[in-house]
């Protein structure tokens, strides 16, 4: 997989800028804040239709502009495409492929594939349960296309329950049955189908993590990923997790009535991270657990590879700064030629002179990329 060319215009704080990409890593320097971050955004949004920085579409688009467009050539080992992504400040965003809108999002996921490995990501491991299911999530949706509709409706149900139960908080219970028990339906029957796609998820990424965790720490630590699912998940049948959602649902409805708020279902799910049986935000030195995300993201990056049959695209924003010399050189070693890779950092020397050599070298500064640092 090899992205040809990527045309910017009037996106974040590039008004209107074309890159062509000639080799398999692709090395963006400049200060921070002058746009190395939001070109790679533009890649992941055309990958996953989202953005880890979790922007509304109107805050990716220039300043005094109504639109924002994100075009890209790609090409692929059975074809060839162009991508094009157009975000609207007053409208929805519309996806097209070799110039054809595409009136259902989700045929658009897949067409690329891209695996983003930032600093932010170094909160994996200490920040919260909701990071860590966005994480899966967006792997996901990368796997498996038709999990962003999936996860989109469990969400729309979701805020209508939660809209129902507000609007009768303290309401005694019996006297909403019926129409709760709708709500309660929808919400079991989404929910389900959420739960297993991210157990299936975890299931397939855990043995791949944990090799490349020895790998990375020369066998001293063993690494271990569950999906602690908040409905109980003893390996069931659709019908028998469903089963186990609406009983959970019940044993808390006097709860949640108090409250106004669904308190059962994946959006309170939490993937644990177990170095040598101790929870991994509890152990340690922040060297092991960068140790540990930059395992989970080779891992992303192979599990991808294995399930759409060729490699995937690494984005690796200001990430290097952040690893130790040992694991640098690992992350370096994992990706060779063998993954397209771009990579933005403030400063050269991270490199060795092999990498620079064969690397595409490209200065931003102000929203503009030049071949050279002059200008």
């Amino acid at each position: 997989m090899h992205l040809k060319t990527l045309h910017l215009k009037q996106f974040r704080n590039y008004q209107n800028q074309k890159v062509e990409f000639n080799a398999a890593k692709t090395i963006l320097v400049g200060n921070n804040a002058q746009g190395k971050s939001n070109l790679l955004e533009a890649v992941e949004l055309l990958a996953t239709l989202r953005s880890h920085r979790m922007a509304r579409d109107r805050d990716l688009i220039k300043e005094g502009e109504s639109t924002a467009q994100v075009h890209a050539t790609l090409e692929r080992i059975h074809s060839h495409s162009d991508l094009t992504l157009t975000l609207r400040r007053q409208a929805r965003r519309t996806v097209a492929i070799n110039g054809q809108i595409i009136p259902r999002q989700m045929d658009f996921l897949g067409v690329l594939n891209a695996v983003e490995f930032s600093s932010l990501d170094l909160e994996l491991v200490r920040g919260s349960p909701e990071g860590r299911r966005n994480w899966l999530d967006t792997l996901l949706i990368q796997l498996e296309p038709v999990y962003a509709h999936i996860l989109h409706q469990y969400h729309q149900v979701l805020r209508q329950r939660n809209a129902f139960l507000k609007l009768y908080i303290n309401t005694p219970e019996k006297s909403l049955q019926s129409e709760l028990a709708i709500w309660d339906a929808q919400l079991v029957t989404a929910g389900t189908r959420v739960i297993m796609r991210r157990d299936r998820a975890i299931q397939r990424l855990a043995p791949i993590a944990s090799a490349w965790h020895a790998s990375i720490s020369g066998a001293s630590e063993i690494l271990q990923i569950n999906y602690a699912a908040n409905v109980p998940l003893e390996k069931n049948s659709p019908q028998e997790l469903q089963a186990a959602f609406f009983a959970k649902l019940q044993q808390r409805a006097v709860a949640e009535s108090h409250r106004g708020i669904t308190l059962v279902g994946p959006h309170r799910d939490e993937i644990e991270l177990i170095i040598n049986q101790t929870p991994a935000r509890q152990y340690g030195s922040q060297g092991q657990q960068r140790t540990l995300v930059l395992a989970l993201k080779l891992a992303e990056l192979q599990l991808i590879e294995e399930v759409i049959n060729e490699p995937p695209l690494l984005l690796l924003d200001d990430v290097l700064a952040e690893l130790d010399p040992s694991r640098q050189n690992q992350l370096l070693d994992a990706i060779q030629d063998r993954f397209q890779t771009l990579i933005t950092t403030t400063h050269l020397s991270a490199f060795d002179s092999q990498w620079l050599k064969s690397s595409q070298i490209l200065y931003v500064n102000a929203g503009k990329i030049l071949e050279n640092g002059n200008g």
